[in-house]
């Protein structure tokens, strides 16, 4: 932070010391900065339309799946690009209502999808329980992924 100041306090004073020589440099500076942050926003936009796009289901089913871990989660990318990776987070909520069950441990399970799904595949798998608030059984329980993260192949 010390560094970032010091950096600006120079540039104020180069630009107010040499006007004619600093200020097309910091302009051009400006327009590079600019043209970085419209190809990050860019791509932060295509990745959260990919990742609308994608279908994932998750039902409590311990008779299908075994007992350490009883949920059943389907995933099918209807996106145009191959899913490369996908991290989400599984909440818990009583029907009807909005109170997330879940809770967020450290050690509580990590959600991720497969390594790679390409448009139009689906996937299905069985994973544990998330820690639960005590009082509830989950097959009481609705669940839902939550926190999508991803990455797509171009």
């Amino acid at each position: 932070m010390l560094f970032g100041a010091v950096l600006a306090i120079t540039w104020l004073i180069l630009l107010i010391r040499y006007p004619t020589k600093a200020l097309p440099v910091s302009a051009a500076a400006l327009l590079g900065l600019g043209l970085v942050a419209c190809w990050v926003l860019w791509q932060e936009s295509r990745d959260a339309r990919d990742l609308a796009h994608l279908e994932l289901r998750i039902h409590y089913t311990p008779q299908q799946c075994p007992g350490d871990r009883p949920l059943a989660v389907e995933l099918k990318n209807g996106s145009d690009a191959a899913l490369q990776e996908l991290h989400w987070e599984v909440s818990a909520y009583r029907p009807g209502t909005s109170t997330n069950l879940a809770q967020r441990l450290y050690e509580s399970p990590r959600y991720d999808g497969p390594g790679d799904l390409l448009p139009g595949e689906s996937w299905q798998d069985c994973l544990p329980l998330p820690d639960l608030r005590s009082g509830y059984r989950p097959n009481t329980l609705e669940f839902r992924a939550e926190r999508l993260q991803g990455r797509f192949a171009r």
